[in-house]
């Protein structure tokens, strides 16, 4: 009986013990607050944590500009915990730490912000009383690039120039940038002239050079032997960049004659190019390189890039704090195809018309960087493989797949791909791609973009290494291919207020998440609505769906087993090479008919509701497999993607803060469009 009794005392002591380890474990402990890079509307926030095992806390988030005093609120903060991105080989093993994150959008440039941020927790707080804990910091957004006022000015004329010159007065840019310059052994000699907020104005003319000739006549060649290309070394500030622009006077055309990289500027930071043409070379302007060297604070506005492999290129995690905006990228694939780049379907069009396939890799991206704090916004991109990325890179730096660690120490954050933005620009003809966010971590923000004729999927995240990644406002016609690729367990995806004009499966996510999307199919796959998560607080619901007549089944939502938060066990087994999913072989398979089906069964879109194409004003639905019209290129212009005034999408949505606020009815409407509203700008401002 004593036995016995003290055996029930242990028992007892243990339960109690275990029970108070547990409450400590659920208790949030709030570790340090991060501001990313700044840009010119969007700030991005991080906070990391302790505890909060059952993930109940939660972070509120209100802000106002300096000196008013009204809050306005933003979106939460998303909480991250331990999500596993993994593709084998050693190319991605990266685990989310435990945090929370997320951006306050839409703001003025150049602005002062007071953002606050209250963390609350019904399980309470290690180490202190109270239910909350609150952090109040002020940003400023970046300004707007430009040139500076004070600095000198030297003016450029081509070679063959006849008329009065505006002293100091040259006959190449290097020959201003630098104090000397040649086109033979002499041309490293050469040092730069030009300081901080120095401006080049270069005169209407053609600048084309013959580095295949070994000359000092400048008419011939002024820039290095062989290479023909314009190394930009010296480096301007923030406020005082370094300007080489357009005079104003007719039009600027660098010419590369077919060589491979026109300017080179991985040495020199915030420099800026504005109202030029660059043409007929493999990389227009080259920015950094993987683990050797790059640029921050490169500034192109108002260009245009025609016949190029690479617009702007960089994938040194040092770069950062480009803006690159209101630029025409014109690649060299075919203008008048679609074609995608593997795959039987696009194998029958060998041939026809001349068409190649595979095609030809003549165009890869017009815009691919990496690192913190990047602006792309308001371009024109056609005619490449892909339009804009973020560099899939691999694991970030200071971690790495095989050897660990799997998230970067402290000391390597100022290199990570986070706080970046791609906004309003108008993208048509990829083969692969409108937007690849691969290898990006937190506060990724897409926005307001027109995304016609992608071959594949525009919204890509292959795989997103963090988030949140913001896909927000987006408009995606003619993407045969579907709409979303995730791989790899991309987790921290948030698909808010999209038209999206084609089926959705999502390959491989994890806290992932969909609201206020319209989503009509094009025949690319029997099921609109597909997705895999290795994660059950992935969510979704107050979407629009259009059900494929006659589809075996029409929404997919595979995740493990209802009792399980999360499982990766199956996606390391079977994660692929490049080219697959990453898919998770121990989800539970849960295939639907119908909206209430898939509703009932799996309690996501509670809200949502049946659309069709009669919701807009002039928009036809496409047929992925009609191979006669299949290749056909479509014009936003030709279409009018708002919706009809009393239609099905009208008041069904959601209020998201910071993204909603205006909305005109009882509650927002769904898809990218709010009736009423003046749509967005897409491509270069007038």
């Amino acid at each position: 009986m004593i036995v016995r009794s003290w055996c029930t005392i242990c028992l007892a002591v243990l339960c109690v013990a275990s029970a108070r380890a547990a409450a400590n474990e659920n208790k949030v402990k709030p570790g340090e607050f991060v501001i990313d890079h700044p840009t010119l509307i969007n700030l991005g926030f991080e906070w990391l944590i302790e505890g909060d095992d059952n993930r109940n806390a939660q972070v509120e988030v209100s802000y106002r500009k300096q000196g008013e005093t009204e809050w306005k609120h933003g979106l939460p903060l998303l909480r991250l915990q331990g999500e596993r991105i993994y593709q084998n080989q050693g190319v991605f093993d990266v685990v989310s730490p435990n945090m929370f994150a997320g951006s306050i959008l839409d703001l003025e440039p150049d602005t002062a912000y007071e953002a606050r941020f209250v963390m609350s927790d019904p399980d309470g707080f290690v180490g202190q009383n109270g239910k909350t804990v609150t952090k109040t910091v002020t940003v400023r957004t970046r300004p707007e690039p430009k040139p500076y006022a004070g600095g000198r000015v030297f003016h450029v004329y081509p070679p063959d120039y006849k008329g009065t010159k505006i002293e100091p007065a040259f006959d190449a840019v290097m020959c201003a940038y630098n104090y000397y310059c040649g086109g033979g052994d002499t041309v490293t000699a050469g040092r730069p002239r030009v300081k901080a907020g120095d401006m080049i104005l270069v005169h209407a003319g053609l600048y084309k050079y013959h580095p295949e000739y070994y000359t000092g006549d400048r008419t011939i060649n002024a820039t290095t032997p062989v290479e023909g290309t314009y190394y930009l070394t010296a480096s301007g500030t923030p406020d005082k960049p370094i300007v080489i622009k357009g005079a104003g006077d007719g039009e600027v055309i660098f010419d590369g004659n077919g060589n491979f990289n026109l300017f080179n500027v991985k040495a020199a930071n915030y420099n800026y190019f504005e109202g030029v043409t660059i043409r007929n070379t493999d990389i227009g302007i080259w920015a950094g390189t993987q683990f050797i060297a790059g640029s921050k604070g490169l500034t192109v506005k108002k260009c245009r890039f025609e016949n190029v492999n690479l617009g702007v290129f960089t994938n040194y995690s040092g770069s950062s704090d480009f803006y690159i905006a209101d630029n025409y990228f014109i690649g060299r694939d075919d203008p008048n195809h679609l074609i995608g780049w593997i795959g039987n379907f696009w194998a029958k069009f060998d041939g026809v018309d001349g068409q190649k396939f595979p095609p030809k890799l003549a165009s890869y991206t017009a815009v691919r960087l990496y690192g913190p704090g990047h602006v792309v916004a308001y371009n024109y991109v056609a005619n490449f493989h892909d339009g804009i990325d973020i560099e899939t890179y691999g694991n970030p730096d200071g971690s790495h797949a095989i050897d660990g660690p799997h998230y970067p120490p402290r000391e390597y954050w100022d290199r990570r791909p986070v706080a970046i933005d791609y906004y309003n620009n108008y993208m048509t003809n990829f083969h692969d791609n409108a937007f690849e966010i691969d290898g990006s971590m937190h506060n990724v923000r897409v926005m307001r973009n027109m995304m016609l004729n992608s071959a594949s999927q525009p919204f890509c995240n292959q795989p997103a290494i963090g988030g949140p990644i913001y896909w927000i406002r987006n408009i995606a016609y003619h993407a045969p291919g579907g709409s979303i690729r995730m791989t790899n367990g991309a987790p921290g995806v948030l698909f808010y207020n999209n038209t999206i004009l084609t089926e959705t499966n999502a390959g491989s996510s994890a806290n992932v998440h969909w609201r206020n999307n319209l989503m009509l199919g094009e025949n690319s796959a029997p099921a609109i609505f597909s997705v895999n998560t290795n994660t059950n607080y992935s969510s979704s619901d107050y979407n629009g769906f259009r059900l494929n007549p006659g589809a075996a089944y029409s929404f997919q939502w595979n995740s493990p087993p209802w009792n399980v938060p999360a499982d990766y066990s199956g996606m390391l087994a079977a994660s692929p090479g490049r080219g697959g999913a990453g898919g998770n072989s121990t989800l539970t398979a849960r295939r639907f008919a119908t909206l209430a089906e898939y509703t009932r069964e799996t309690h996501q879109d509670q809200h949502s509701v049946a659309v069709d194409y009669d919701i807009f004003v002039n928009v036809p639905r496409l047929d992925a497999q009609d191979v006669e019209k299949v290749q056909k290129l479509y014009k936003a212009e030709d279409f009018d993607f708002r919706l009809k005034a009393g239609s099905a999408a009208i008041d069904k949505g959601v209020v998201l803060p910071n993204i909603t606020d205006a909305f005109t009815g009882r509650a927002p409407d769904l898809g990218a469009l709010e009736l009423g509203q003046t749509p967005p700008h897409y491509g270069p401002r007038p």
